[in-house]
């Protein structure tokens, strides 16, 4: 296969993975806390397919995809008014606890379960800044939340503590990786930190961070980026194949 095939072929494969992430922000434009993502991308020097001589060592260079990049920008916050709902201003997660062990989270559309435990939408306790779980009681009048996470309860001007809703912070967010249930796991070693610096506000959500606009935009660049290097690799073929039938008709 000719070179120019083989590279047109790598950034083809990147673009297509660009796409699924671009589509994948656009579909989660409206999701409570989503990160936008994007491709990390790097040019890979190699020696030509099928070269057999020194002089043929020059290298070509293959686009690679070396990751995904993600934006952990704030989103903006909107108010609901719910008891329950949570937004952060900051750098910080909520902790939640799963069956895989405690993960991350921005989305901070909590609720009450059957119990009285204060859940994900998804049914995962949400964390004290002990690591506990943190369970109410209704009949003991409604919840308010202070921007340091306290919770405490309200009934005949006696004012009873109830927990503080953890948070985490951490200094690499490399280390954080996607874990389903709009959630982050810890990859690294590294131990989530206080997030003393981050507050807290009840009856508010963050809404996702991506910009449908400027995503459309990169779906059009990337669509028309790939119908171009099909256009190129076409071009590289059929001159590959005039050159062989001429060749064969000199024969």
């Amino acid at each position: 296969m000719d070179n120019t095939l083989f590279v047109g072929l790598s950034r083809q494969m990147t673009l297509r993975r660009e796409l699924d992430l671009i589509a994948n922000n656009l579909a989660n434009a409206d999701t409570q806390g989503f990160k936008v993502e994007s491709m990390m991308l790097e040019t890979d020097p190699a020696r030509p397919p099928g070269s057999m001589k020194s002089s043929d060592n020059r290298p070509i260079a293959f686009v690679l995809d070396t990751g995904v990049a993600r934006d952990f920008g704030q989103g903006a916050l909107t108010q609901t008014g719910a008891p329950f709902d949570m937004a952060i201003d900051g750098q910080a997660f909520f902790k939640i606890q799963t069956a895989g062990g405690e993960r991350y989270t921005r989305d901070g559309r909590f609720t009450l379960d059957p119990t009285g435990k204060l859940t994900t939408q998804d049914g995962h306790p949400v964390l004290d800044d002990d690591g506990g779980e943190i369970t109410v009681d209704m009949t003991q009048g409604p919840v308010a939340i202070g921007k340091d996470g306290t919770m405490t309860q309200s009934m005949q001007g006696n004012t009873t503590r109830i927990g503080k809703v953890g948070l985490a912070r951490f200094d690499d967010m490399t280390s954080l990786a996607k874990d389903g249930d709009n959630a982050y796991r810890n990859t690294s070693n590294q131990t989530a930190q206080a997030a003393p610096d981050a507050t807290i506000m009840q009856g508010m959500l963050e809404g996702s961070n991506v910009k449908p606009v400027l995503e459309i935009t990169r779906m059009i660049q990337v669509s028309r980026a790939y119908e171009s290097i099909a256009r190129t690799m076409d071009n590289a073929a059929d001159l590959s194949k005039r050159s062989i039938e001429r060749l064969g008709r000199l024969n």
